[in-house]
């Protein structure tokens, strides 16, 4: 079956999914494969569940009269991918493109909530911005839109140049390029090169760049792109095209914003996020909502509206606890930028719950052990908890509590419940760390 005759079953059926457990009558089911499950197994129950047609790659048993809603493939991703191209190709709208190293999830949602102030919006729900999250996001964009967001994530070289051939992005926003995924990428140039890669198709393909001015490596990386534009922390900043420029008004514990004067009274944005290193996150929204020709007032009343989920920068009052929860990721430029923030914050008693860091290869250790200099330096802890084998080396000699995982962690804080503490919870996504929240 050609991608045009699986196009036409798919206006007909235009709800796509790859979870056999989640179906719903007339989904298009795709049994996608992977190291540890075969979606080919479960296409007859697909159908039986109400899918109206499976996509495989294996011959299959369909069961009585569903045959012929099999269509069998040479490759699921692959023709998932396709579909999603071909989809791409049916629209002449912006697609916005978001990529970085910190920061890519909340950003797109800060972007997706001021656009959608006067655009009907399609976004990549949660962090679905891999080769599989990124298709099925195109293919969730109904013939309404007037804008799409898409989030890229990558943690090797060619991944987001291939993300780009199918989603065709006209605008790209990197957050920044920082220490992430170095085992992937083999270093920060590694990572320059890697999300570079969305400014690479700008550039080939006469698009529009939007970068923070005040990270100087993004002057080199947008290099021949015809359009570019800026934010920053100086309204003086003297890139062309600036369209935002804020400094930080208050972050403690919710980050505040003064939006300088560009043609304008200055003004103050109040946010539901915390952490100072959301103000490029929150400048980057302004910036594309200004270009789109969104008000100042409607710009304003969506990043105030935004609240965090997902375990980013939230702000959870328990007992009489405050819990920063940022831990759906982490790297060694996130987990610096969130203990400097936490060590300004005010509190008399002060906890740190840190999961290892992941995807950092042989730079593990070391960038493990810059982490702990960084506690040690700043001091006057009232307690600091250390989850994971890339730690357990570090804690030895130190008044630092170390634990395997969060089960031993969540036992341990089960036993002396923390009272009137201030606690930053932070690390890797594995390391399930939201699931300590119950125990604080």
């Amino acid at each position: 079956m050609s991608i045009e005759e699986l196009y036409e079953i798919y206006t007909k059926h235009p709800s796509v999914t790859t979870d056999s457990r989640k179906i719903q009558a007339g989904d298009l089911f795709f049994a996608l494969k992977g190291p540890n499950f075969n979606g080919n197994l479960y296409a007859g129950q697909a159908l039986k569940d109400g899918a109206a047609y499976a996509v495989v790659d294996e011959a299959v048993g369909a069961g009585d009269g569903a045959a012929d809603r099999i269509i069998l493939v040479e490759d699921v991703l692959t023709c998932l991918q396709q579909l999603a191209a071909f989809h791409r190709q049916t629209f002449d709208i912006p697609f916005i493109a978001i990529t970085g190293s910190n920061g890519k999830t909340t950003t797109k949602e800060l972007v997706h909530a001021v656009l959608s102030q006067s655009y009907t919006t399609y976004t990549t729900q949660g962090n679905l911005n891999n080769h599989i999250g990124i298709p099925l996001t195109i293919l969730s964009i109904k013939k309404d839109a007037d804008i799409a967001v898409i989030e890229m994530g990558a943690n090797h070289l060619r991944e987001i140049a291939g993300y780009c051939e199918y989603t065709r992005p006209t605008i790209g926003l990197i957050t920044n390029c920082g220490k992430a995924h170095l085992e992937g990428f083999g270093s920060e140039a590694g990572v320059r090169k890697g999300k570079g890669e969305l400014f690479d198709y700008l550039r080939a393909h006469n698009g529009t760049s939007f970068s923070f001015a005040d990270y100087p490596y993004f002057t080199d990386m947008t290099q021949g792109i015809e359009r570019q534009y800026w934010y920053s922390e100086s309204a003086t900043c003297n890139k062309p095209n600036l369209m935002a420029a804020g400094t930080i008004f208050q972050s403690d514990p919710f980050l505040q914003i003064k939006l300088q004067a560009l043609h304008k009274a200055d003004r103050i944005i109040k946010t539901q996020l915390v952490g100072a290193y959301n103000l490029p996150n929150v400048l980057s929204a302004i910036a594309l909502g200004r270009y789109f020709d969104i008000s100042d007032e409607r710009i304003e009343q969506a990043i105030q509206a935004y609240t965090p989920s997902n375990s980013r920068s939230q702000l959870i009052q328990k007992d009489s606890n405050q819990i920063i929860l940022d831990a759906y990721n982490a790297n060694p430029s996130s987990m610096q930028a969130a203990i400097e923030n936490f060590a300004r914050m005010q509190g008399q008693h002060k906890v740190l719950i840190l999961g290892g860091m992941k995807e950092l290869g042989q730079d593990s250790e070391a960038e493990h052990l810059k982490l702990k200099s960084q506690i040690d330096r700043i001091g006057g802890w009232q307690q600091v908890i250390l989850i994971g084998p890339e730690f357990e080396r570090l804690a030895l000699n130190t008044d630092y509590s170390w634990f395997k995982d969060q089960h031993a962690a969540g036992s341990f804080l089960a036993t002396g419940p923390l009272t009137n503490s201030l606690v930053l919870v932070k690390g890797s996504r594995s390391n399930q760390l939201e699931k300590l929240v119950e125990f604080l």
